[in-house]
């Protein structure tokens, strides 16, 4: 059980600002009134990450028919992330967490780093969909598009 604040289902999300792959700043705060979509991951160029993250790209265009706002988190530095992005032409933004604040914030930390996971955070700034799934494994886009449904629907 986690002692973590926030960051579990019907809780308010812990605030983020974290620079993306460009060095620019992104807080959770401006997105409000948006679905947020966190895809936690543990690491750039990592086989299933790199599965996982050019899915959501080949998929790209179903997420943004949901308007949700959709970013990647781990602990790589704002140029892996860079390199990463370019190399597979990644849509998304991904979010630089060096310090690990926001993994720990969100109970994503574990023995190597960063779990795999999605947070669907509400319009209102609340946690409405949470799942980790086993690092060998990856959430299907499916999955994450019916969740953040799901979650717009019940808002």
């Amino acid at each position: 059980m986690s002692n973590s604040i926030g960051s579990q289902v019907g809780q308010l999300a812990p605030e983020i600002e974290l620079p993306d792959g460009n060095g620019e700043i992104w807080r959770l705060g401006d997105q409000r009134g948006k679905t947020v979509v966190l895809l936690f991951y543990p690491g750039d160029e990592t086989p299933v990450c790199t599965k996982q993250l050019c899915s959501v790209r080949d998929n790209w265009q179903r997420y943004l028919e949901t308007g949700a706002e959709v970013v990647g988190i781990n602990t790589d530095s704002i140029e892996k992330h860079r390199a990463f992005a370019a190399n597979h032409q990644l849509p998304m933004r991904l979010l630089s967490d060096s310090g690990g604040k926001t993994v720990r914030a969100y109970d994503m930390k574990n023995l190597l780093g960063t779990r795999r996971g999605v947070v669907i955070i509400g319009k209102d700034g609340v946690v409405r969909f949470r799942k980790v799934v086993v690092p060998i494994f990856r959430p299907g886009d499916d999955e994450v598009l019916a969740a953040i449904r799901e979650v717009q629907a019940s808002a």
